[in-house]
C-alpha cells in the first residue's frame, strides 16, 4: 500500500469528504472529525472534534473521510 499522494483536495465546508486520504494539514485553525481504522478514540475508529492549529498535520495512516466543524484544510489523498 503507498503513502505517496496523488492528489490535493482543499476542504472549506461542512460536508462529510470520502476518500483514501494520507496526510491532513491545517491551513488555518480547524476543527475536524476523522474515520481511520487506524487511528481510534476509546475503541471507535471515528475520533471527533480534533483542533488542530494552522500548519498542523495528521499524515502517514489512511484517513477514510473527514468533516469540518471549522477552518480550512487540504487533504492529500493517495
Amino acid at each position: 500500500m503507498g503513502y505517496e499522494p496523488s492528489k490535493a483536495n482543499i476542504i472549506n465546508n461542512t460536508a462529510a469528504q470520502t476518500g483514501k486520504f494520507v496526510k491532513v494539514v491545517a491551513l488555518e485553525d480547524s476543527v475536524i472529525t476523522l474515520v481511520s481504522d487506524f487511528i481510534t478514540e476509546n475503541g471507535s475508529s471515528t475520533v471527533s472534534s480534533i483542533n488542530l492549529n494552522a500548519n498542523c498535520a495528521i499524515e502517514g495512516l489512511v484517513i477514510t473521510s473527514i468533516t469540518l466543524a471549522s477552518g480550512t484544510v487540504i487533504a492529500y489523498e493517495a
